[in-house]
């Protein structure tokens, strides 16, 4: 178990951590929230057979796209991957295993994992391609299908603030998935631009606890390209 006050590592440490054959969840919705640096480093140790599961497939050199073009990922789960020429062939060609999900019910199957929940009830896609394949119930009158949650072996998340307990706050739309996924990994790594102390964060501005954090790593916004600094509004 990693000890409460020595969260704040190095990154190479951190994402050494992570084995062939991963799963990993991707903060991040386009570029602003994406853990550019987490991401290239994971390209950089050469981990591969990979899971991905990400809001979007980013382009082919931002983010997780580096890692597809690579072959390194061997399955991604998403909601589009439209902006990521590279993505679309590679599951075209039959190298890429793409699962995609609508947007919301994304969000709500990484939250119930984080919630503990086996998963949750809709009506959403029913009798549609969405649908298919899912286990249906009839309750009240009305048939739900059944969502299963998703939970991975890692997260990796990206943060405008943090401290060395691994409390984490997010900027801007920067925020989107990141909370989400840090609650549903069974370990967590956040990168920062800044890295304080214990007791400098304002209790009430900490969007993720330390709780949910394994390790935290402080790097440059010049190493996090392209920087979703500039993007968060």
């Amino acid at each position: 178990m990693t000890r409460l006050n020595h969260k704040h590592t190095t990154l190479e440490a951190a994402i050494a951590a992570i084995p062939d054959g991963a799963s990993i969840m991707v903060g991040g919705f386009g570029t602003p929230g994406t853990p550019c640096a987490l991401l290239d480093e994971l390209l950089a140790q050469g981990q591969k057979r990979l899971t991905l599961i990400k809001n979007d497939a980013n382009e082919p050199d931002i983010g997780i796209g580096p890692l597809i073009r690579a072959g390194r990922v061997e399955r991604l789960i998403t909601s589009h991957i439209g902006l990521n020429r590279v993505a679309i062939e590679e599951m075209n060609q039959g190298r890429l295993a793409v699962e995609i999900h609508p947007q919301g019910l994304l969000a709500e199957k990484i939250r119930c994992a984080g919630a503990g929940h086996y998963g949750f009830l809709t009506d959403i896609g029913l009798g549609t391609e969405i649908g298919e394949g899912r286990r249906e119930i009839d309750c009240d009158g009305r048939t739900w299908a059944i969502e299963p949650a998703i939970r991975a072996d890692f997260a990796l998340v990206h943060a405008d603030l943090a401290d060395t307990y691994g409390n984490l706050v997010y900027r801007g739309t920067a925020i989107n998935f990141n909370p989400l996924m840090a609650m549903a990994a069974d370990r967590v790594i956040a990168q920062a631009y800044r890295v304080e102390a214990p007791g400098r964060l304002a209790p009430a501005s900490i969007h993720t606890p330390c709780a949910f954090v394994s390790q935290v790593v402080q790097i440059a916004p010049a190493a996090d390209r392209p920087g979703d600094h500039a993007h968060a509004v």
